[in-house]
């Protein structure tokens, strides 16, 4: 048996009005997922462990099986991997956003999706500025990307800009836990506040405002943590060989350390705009030398930060149309049986523009299961199906057991 995950990120919503009632997955028109789901059995899953936040980062290690309390160390540590960026022991790794401030609120979480070629010379800048033997920023995918501390203290409470836009910025710069985490606090609030300086008149920012673009205002580090201590994926699950792909780097850098191999797809954007053909393609032909592989796609998260019901509706059709199909007519016809599985990681409903820790709804199919009575998927037919109420890596052992 060989595996595939499809993960639709931040896929589950809310019921909204302006979708008459409907949430987006009910709302999208899905017929090769709900068919799917005829064909398997369905259930829900808890993703976020208590006490931790609704991030992709924590419900992606959940869903693949790990015990999260015991290996999260922060997303700024999954995107150093991602990046090939070696940490070494006391180096604080914190996610850097190059976000957009207007009135002295934030505006949103992304600069206005910034492009990477414009990220990267800003990040480029600011390093020479304000980078030296201790404080390193090193340029991601768009708005995603990485700044290093040696010897700073994770000790801090740091706000996930997208949780907060609408939100003065003063109000959620980063707090100190213990005294001992008071320095960093300080020179992290620091670092930002000198980003609005350096960053306000510089060419990029310049051009972006004359095309009606929003602005990098300034940095925002956040997700901090140290090297990380976590097993792989074969030594965890005994897959001998795996794959992820996606244009998320966070996603990359749990491959990474999972010791998957990382796929690459040439036009995934982790918008609504990605190559879904070639990354269905990149999966289809990974299984040839490969177990299992995860096929992680980000827009319709995306579109809930945006607050697009419509624009989320979409996402989630061209998942539907252009990978849901094509994965499961191509794994028909191989030769050897292929089990797939289609959920979100956490739901990110448009009305509130985040995440939340709500259960997901999971579909399971193995050639020659017997389904259950679930036949369409959406956030609440799956709550009666067969496999019930599953929690963190239960549903990974519930997908690979024979």
């Amino acid at each position: 048996m060989k595996y595939i995950i499809i993960l639709g990120d931040g896929m589950a919503d809310e019921p909204l009005e302006k979708l008459g009632g409907k949430t987006p997955l009910q709302a999208a028109n899905t017929p090769h997922i709900d068919k799917l789901a005829r064909m398997g059995k369905t259930g829900m899953l808890d993703t976020i462990p208590p006490g931790m936040h609704p991030g992709s980062e924590i419900a992606n290690l959940a869903v693949m099986g790990y015990n999260v309390p015991e290996v999260f160390e922060g997303r700024g540590v999954l995107e150093a991997a991602s990046m090939g960026v070696e940490l070494n022991e006391g180096d604080l790794a914190l996610r850097c956003n190059l976000i957009c401030v207007e009135n002295n609120t934030i505006k949103n979480h992304s600069a206005g999706h910034i492009s990477s070629e414009e990220a990267a010379e800003l990040m480029t800048f600011l390093n020479k500025k304000l980078g030296n033997e201790m404080i390193r920023f090193y340029p991601g995918v768009s708005y995603r990307n990485l700044l290093v501390i040696k010897g700073g203290n994770k000790e801090i409470n740091c706000t996930p800009p997208h949780d907060v836009m609408g939100t003065p910025y003063k109000e959620v710069m980063v707090k100190p836990e213990t005294t001992e985490a008071e320095k960093s606090a300080r020179l992290i609030n620091y670092l930002v506040m000198r980003s609005f300086f350096l960053l306000m008149d510089h060419p990029v920012n310049i051009k972006r405002i004359a095309e009606g673009k929003d602005p990098a205002t300034c940095i925002w580090p956040w997700s901090p943590g140290n090297k990380p201590k976590m097993p792989t994926f074969r030594e965890m699950c005994g897959i001998e060989r795996s794959a992820v792909i996606s244009a998320v780097d966070l996603i990359q850098g749990i491959g990474v350390l999972a010791g998957m191999d990382v796929i690459l797809v040439e036009g995934a954007t982790g918008l609504y705009d990605t190559n879904y053909e070639g990354k269905a393609r990149a999966a289809i032909d990974a299984l040839h030398d490969h177990d299992l592989v995860y096929l992680h796609i980000e827009a319709s998260d995306e579109a809930g930060h945006e607050g697009d019901a419509e624009l989320k509706v979409k996402t989630i059709e061209y998942l539907d149309k252009r990978v849901v199909k094509t994965i499961m007519e191509e794994t028909s016809v191989m030769d050897e049986p292929v089990a797939l599985a289609v959920l979100p990681d956490h739901p990110t409903p448009c009305a509130i523009r985040t995440h939340t820790n709500d259960p997901v709804p999971f579909i399971i199919y193995k050639p020659g299961m017997a389904p259950d009575q679930v036949d369409v998927y959406d956030e609440f037919a799956p709550r009666a199906g067969g496999y019930g109420m599953l929690r963190g890596p239960q549903f990974m052992e519930m997908f690979l057991k024979d």
